[in-house]
């Protein structure tokens, strides 16, 4: 709880915190778009096959409909509306005949849309189906477009912790926001879908990064008191973010445009998060106390506390830290869960809990599918009773929680062992004195 106590010196929660908050919360709202646009420019508009008497001009027949033209050319799919991916190989001017069965077309010769398709503008005046002909044998390739782009998620996911403990919170975060919206903004001009999968893959990279250093530079930059306060905020932009895209996609039909609009914006984060401050823990952590000591200040001149200017020196930062830096110095393992008594308990309790829970969970949930049908049958007593039933049920989960599990608000977390073994009788401590960091800097 040290450099709790160092932020406190520099002033706590005040002017610099909020504004930091605003800045990486930017970034934040437009995550979601990032992660659901493939659900707008990726979407399967209606299509047809082209074919020559309906589609060409100058082919025609002018004393037809177009239904009639439809008809003759594209045979009935499952659904009894013209087939999505089928067409005739020579029109069938007999099915123009009022006795005719459904014999007459079935048996009639059919080909693959070898022309090409016809698309349903009206919903979208464009997307990457259309734009590529990812429709029938080619759909295949939309569901890898995905997988691709989480391929990258996870890729980051298991890189950006790293290089953001060996480089710096900020400029990772800088680097990553340039990266979105340089590749995104380039998929507008991929020449095929093969290229947009590949851009898409490296804006994915850049998210996992964006995600993680956000994270990890409200929790080091924010007070004890104040960190679920702000990862709350983080939740509701996100969720916020969520809504903002179904608005933009209505506004804009084109995938084009809406991919330019939800790329953009990171250019402007980009440049906003030069002034963000470097984490202080991370800067005396890695050996660097005089630039940690100016980032304090400079916290503590942006929160109006005057007093930092005594009260934060470099004695009191390395006194207050050297442990810290000791701790951080030595290659520790995972396997320090374990060798610390206090530790090893809690971690072991922690794995049978979850288990236990894990267990327990898919039985409730197992239940739930029994009784879901039964549920929806209610609405036949009255319609609303189902979502009536589906929203209370979560409503009474939450009260019980409220009530039976342990609050930690106000509380002192511990840091360090040294401050988990404080928390022990004196007796079962002993003479133990070695620390090691617990709030975790690689994210």
């Amino acid at each position: 709880m040290v450099f709790a106590e160092l932020l406190e010196r520099a002033g706590g929660v005040g002017l610099f915190q909020a504004l930091q908050v605003v800045t990486l919360l930017l970034p934040s709202i437009f995550l979601p778009s990032q992660l659901l646009v493939d659900n707008f420019s990726v979407a399967t508009p209606g299509h047809r096959c082209w074919v020559h008497m309906l589609d060409n001009g100058s082919e025609v027949p002018t004393n037809l409909t177009p239904k009639a033209l439809l008809a003759i050319s594209i045979p009935l799919g499952p659904n009894h509306e013209p087939h999505q991916c089928r067409r005739f190989r020579h029109p069938q001017w007999q099915l123009l005949e009022p006795n005719t069965t459904a014999t007459n077309w079935s048996e009639a010769a059919t080909e693959p849309c070898v022309d090409g398709w016809v698309y349903d503008h009206s919903t979208f005046t464009s997307t990457i189906v259309a734009e590529w002909g990812l429709v029938c044998d080619n759909q295949s390739l939309k569901p890898k477009g995905q997988a691709v782009f989480m391929a990258g998620i996870l890729l980051g996911s298991l890189t950006w912790g790293f290089l953001s403990y060996w480089f710096g919170r900020k400029p990772m975060l800088s680097w990553c926001c340039l990266q979105v919206a340089v590749a995104n903004t380039s998929t507008i001009f991929a020449p095929n879908f093969l290229a947009y999968c590949g851009l898409r893959f490296l804006s994915a990279f850049g998210l996992a990064g964006i995600i993680l250093t956000t994270a990890t530079l409200l929790v080091e930059w924010t007070t004890t008191c104040r960190r679920d306060f702000t990862m709350t905020m983080l939740g509701c932009i996100y969720s916020t973010g969520q809504m903002a895209l179904g608005g933009l996609a209505f506004a804009l039909r084109d995938w084009r445009a809406l991919q330019l609009a939800v790329s953009t914006p990171f250019f402007a984060v980009f440049l906003i998060s030069w002034w963000l401050p470097e984490s202080a823990r991370w800067l005396i952590i890695t050996g660097k106390p005089d630039r940690a000591l100016q980032e304090l200040k400079k916290v503590a001149r942006i929160n109006g506390h005057k007093e930092a200017k005594k009260t934060l020196s470099m004695e009191v930062l390395m006194s207050s830290m050297k442990e810290e830096v000791a701790s951080a110095r030595a290659h520790q393992s995972v396997l320090e869960l374990f060798r610390v008594p206090t530790l090893r308990r809690r971690s072991c309790c922690l794995c049978v809990t979850r288990m236990t829970a894990d267990g327990f969970l898919n039985s409730v949930g197992r239940l739930g599918a029994v009784t879901g049908p039964l549920i929806r049958i209610t609405r036949q007593v009255l319609p609303l009773l189902p979502a009536f039933s589906y929203g209370v049920i979560p409503i009474a989960s939450s009260l019980i929680l409220l009530f039976f599990v342990p609050e930690t608000r106000g509380l002192p977390l511990p840091d360090t062992i040294q401050d988990l073994e404080k928390q022990r009788p004196a007796v079962a401590t002993g003479n133990r004195r070695e620390v090691i960091i617990i709030e975790s800097t690689w994210f």
